[in-house]
């Protein structure tokens, strides 16, 4: 039975031996694993590593690949090798799964940057994830200072994230082909004594207002949080831009103003 790929789903199935094959051999599956697939299609990733698993999640929105999968891998058996969860991974609740948790999947292109922050609110019970993302993006995730790749997406997961670009994937690799270059992520959580932050909602803030108005220096983007003053107890120049900042910088200038706040 032949499934037509659907737009509003960011449907490319990937169809690459070659590159199915070194994705595996990147997640390196272990019989007792705790992983779940988002968005597994047509079974590209979900069969070689059923190969290798106890057993598997999968997360499907499509009713059609859904159908699909239950008919392959009957559902009711609680030692089912695959369970199916119907629905929105933007909406799915991941603490309903056993921790550590090992995520992967080929994301869907027009939701990437939503997704990798839904998995961001669950970081503490991820060991790792590897995805397949728009190559365009994965340069963002992985970029560092003072590149034009580097911005607000690169430091909102670097500094939660150790992160590292595994593979190029061409658009041949894929039916259908996408117009965009890809590539493979691998994601792995940064220890609780490694992150710099202590308030959250207020770095995410402070990393917005930066990066709003990208060719302007800090002194400008920031000058409603924090004068000159401030930015030389911090020991930051005022006068560079965002771009031109490291995520430990960033920190520094989220925690100051936090402490002054609850001075």
């Amino acid at each position: 039975m032949s499934h037509q790929a659907k737009k509003r789903f960011g449907q490319n199935f990937l169809v690459d031996e070659q590159i199915i094959a070194g994705i595996i051999a990147a997640i390196r599956p272990e019989a007792d694993d705790n992983l779940v697939e988002i968005g597994p299609g047509l079974g590209a990733l979900t069969r070689p590593l059923l190969k290798k698993l106890n057993h598997l999640h999968v997360v499907e929105i499509d009713r059609d690949i859904i159908a699909r999968l239950q008919n392959d891998y009957p559902q009711g058996d609680p030692k089912a090798k695959l369970v199916i969860h119907a629905g929105d991974a933007l909406e799915f609740d991941f603490t309903q799964l056993e921790a550590p948790l090992r995520i992967v999947g080929n994301l869907p292109y027009n939701i990437s940057s939503p997704l990798l922050f839904h998995f961001a609110e669950y970081a503490e019970r991820i060991r790792d994830m590897h995805f397949m993302l728009q190559n365009e993006v994965v340069e963002r995730m992985a970029a560092s200072p003072s590149t034009p790749e580097y911005g607000r997406l690169s430091v909102m997961l670097q500094y939660r994230f150790y992160i590292e670009k595994l593979l190029d994937v061409p658009p041949q690799s894929f039916r259908p082909a996408p117009k965009v270059d890809s590539a493979v992520v691998r994601m792995i959580p940064l220890p609780r004594d490694q992150i710099l932050v202590n308030n959250e909602k207020l770095f995410a803030t402070i990393v917005a207002a930066a990066f709003g108005q990208r060719r302007k220096t800090l002194r400008n983007t920031l000058r409603d949080r924090l004068d000159e003053e401030g930015f030389a107890q911090l020991g930051i120049n005022s006068q560079l831009r965002a771009e031109d900042l490291g995520v430990p910088e960033f920190a520094r200038i989220a925690n100051h103003l936090d402490g002054k706040k609850n001075r």
